[in-house]
């Protein structure tokens, strides 16, 4: 992330601004604009307000909304990241850091959308460099790390994020997820059952269906197709 910063001697203004203002303030505050109001709702205005102070004292840090949105959602990625996770075995920290991103953009739904702005940006190198390690402990060939750390990658993040979407098209709609799901349901129900054999079978465990377990369910079976493909 660059920061864009002032040349030249400092007045006792601006000295004291930047004690009382710290990039770290800019992005805390903006990690909460972000929560209430989403991307559209982190503006310079609506920031220096939070803040109570005037745009150019944020500028003074910071050089634009995009370097801004970045900063955030690098700080959600790297307490993400530097977090604890259960087991102590490659396998059972991929498990747990897929989890904890699942998690935190479940929590935070425009990480997804920030992640995918900035894709070769501090913050997906975080979560790359975190997981791909894991994966060479596990003793994945070279030639294959790059192909084997971006489906994992694809995976979280696309899940994650078609989950946060959900979410919040449930939170505009003002629907209740259980009632929505049992509506889905009804409807699969009634589909030809010569045509739909499957759908109408699954029907019933969509309405009772946990998205992290389903989410962990396909994170399990893209590692035990890792460690066979490592076994053969």
């Amino acid at each position: 992330m660059s920061v864009k910063m002032k040349q030249g001697k400092k007045t006792g203004g601006t000295q004291r601004r930047e004690e009382t203002l710290s990039l770290d303030r800019i992005v805390e505050a903006s990690i909460a604009l972000l929560d209430s109001s989403g991307a559209k709702g982190l503006t310079f205005r609506a920031l220096s307000e939070r803040l109570a102070t005037g745009p150019g004292a944020i500028y003074w840090h910071i050089g634009s909304k995009s370097e801004l949105l970045t900063a955030a959602c690098d700080a959600i990625v790297a307490q993400t990241m530097n977090a604890p996770v259960e087991g102590k075995t490659p396998t059972a920290i991929i498990r747990g850091l897929s989890l904890a991103i699942f998690d935190a953009i479940d929590e935070h739904p425009w990480v997804g959308s920030a992640l995918a702005r900035a894709p070769g940006q501090l913050p997906m190198v975080r979560i790359l460099e975190r997981i791909g390690q894991q994966l060479r402990a596990l003793g994945v060939a070279a030639e294959d790390e790059w192909p084997t750390v971006s489906a994992l990658l694809s995976y979280i993040l696309g899940v994650g994020g078609q989950n946060a979407a959900n979410t919040h098209f449930a939170q505009e709609q003002g629907l209740d997820r259980s009632n929505f799901l049992d509506e889905v349901s009804a409807v699969w129900l009634q589909f030809n059952p010569d045509e739909y054999p499957f759908t109408r079978s699954v029907a019933g465990q969509l309405r009772s269906h946990d998205d992290r377990v389903d989410f962990l369910a396909g994170i399990d079976l893209m590692l035990r197709g890792i460690e066979s493909a490592r076994s053969r």
